[in-house]
């Protein structure tokens, strides 16, 4: 892999890491976030920083981004301070925000408009894939562009797959939170009523963990609810924006989804109880009271 100089936009729970496994790959990184203290073991580890998107922008030649929600994705991509405007010709942008649809084809076309790439690429695996460069990667776009930068993308993530045009890396990213919704209230609910039957949950999981109910939830998190560890590996209130879109995205197709619903629902409760800084498997704490 020739070195080349790629950007890198939001530095939080998830994107920091991801960078991170850009710079050990021997690329030259160039870094900025709200937050430059949160840049500070990149920079330590050779990262350069920038102080504006616009200024990362004019010297990249791959510029991935990786922010909170749509309003932040269309802050740093549009206008005159932003990474469209001031991008090179033939550059390559990679938003791998959680994000709308029709939001990703809004940055594809307007790039295409002065010859520059973009691609959809929303991750899945949260703070533990992050970190272990193991994330599930949707994209969305032309595919010449996703091969010619499915090498970089490699470097944070072990499954990478061309979902189809601009946009559908975010429908794909919509059906997984979907999945993943049923998968927390299921093992969400297996904990509580393990609990009130008299078992021993931890006990629980030997058995069930590795059965027909096997999954990413109850290997990762129901360890988390059961210590009381309730940390961020994906923030309730970011996890609630994902909820919505996916909502507004079904509302759009004329598609009733009623676990979805309930899932939104239990989740804006979380926002307003002040519970949107916690890790989403903090719907236990829902739980645990009685959903009151």
């Amino acid at each position: 892999m020739h070195t080349r100089t790629i950007g890198f936009i939001g530095l939080g729970v998830m994107g920091g890491a991801m960078a991170g496994h850009i710079k050990a790959s021997g690329e030259r990184l160039l870094i900025n976030t709200r937050t430059k203290g949160k840049a500070q073991m990149l920079l330590d580890a050779g990262a350069e920083w920038r102080d504006t998107p616009k200024e990362l922008a004019r010297e990249c030649d791959v510029i991935f981004t990786m922010v909170g929600y749509p309003s932040d994705v269309e802050e740093i991509y549009f206008g005159a301070e932003g990474i469209i405007e001031n991008a090179k010709p033939g550059a390559v942008l990679i938003d791998t925000t959680t994000s709308k649809p029709d939001l990703a084809v809004r940055i594809y076309r307007e790039a295409k408009a002065r010859s520059i790439d973009a691609l959809d690429a929303p991750v899945s695996g949260g703070d533990i894939g992050a970190k272990n460069a193991t994330l599930s990667i949707m994209v969305g776009g032309d595919a010449d562009v996703f091969e010619r930068v499915k090498p970089l993308l490699e470097v944070m993530g072990k499954t990478v797959v061309l979902q189809g045009g601009a946009g559908a890396g975010q429908h794909t990213k919509m059906a997984n939170q979907i999945a993943v919704a049923g998968s927390l209230l299921g093992t969400t609910e297996a904990i509580i009523y393990a609990k009130r039957s008299g078992l021993d949950p931890n006990r629980i999981l030997l058995s069930i963990s590795n059965g027909a109910a096997q999954s990413w939830q109850l290997t990762n998190n129901a360890p988390r609810m059961l210590s009381g560890n309730f940390d961020p590996g994906f923030y309730v209130k970011h996890y609630l924006k994902d909820l919505r879109i996916a909502l507004d995205a079904a509302h759009e197709m004329r598609l009733d989804l009623p676990m979805l619903a309930l899932a939104e629902q239990l989740y804006a409760k979380m926002v307003a109880e002040g519970m949107g800084e916690l890790g989403t498997h903090a719907i236990y704490l829902l739980y645990a009271r009685g959903l009151t």
